[in-house]
């Protein structure tokens, strides 16, 4: 079943180091979406492999997120993309 509603979680433990995306807007798969420090240093890029428009934006830059925080939600475009 194709999921039309994306829970998009924090899979690391740090800081919200930078937010590229606004509630409401259209965002493409495998877009950089945030990033976050983590607390030994280092940075994760998060994205996820769906494409739609940003329902609710749930951290800001600065915000400490832990495994399984909510970040934000995204309701899916249900386009099929892709390449060779």
């Amino acid at each position: 079943m194709i999921q039309e509603i994306h829970t998009i979680v924090s899979p690391f433990k740090g800081t919200i180091e930078k937010v590229f995306i606004k509630e409401n807007s259209y965002i493409y798969e495998w877009e950089k979406l945030f990033l976050i420090k983590s607390f030994e240093g280092d940075i994760m890029e998060i994205s996820i492999g769906a494409s739609g428009i940003i329902t609710s934006l749930c951290v800001k830059e600065g915000d400490h997120v832990s495994t399984e925080n909510i970040l934000a939600h995204l309701k899916d475009d249900l386009l099929i993309t892709g390449s060779d």
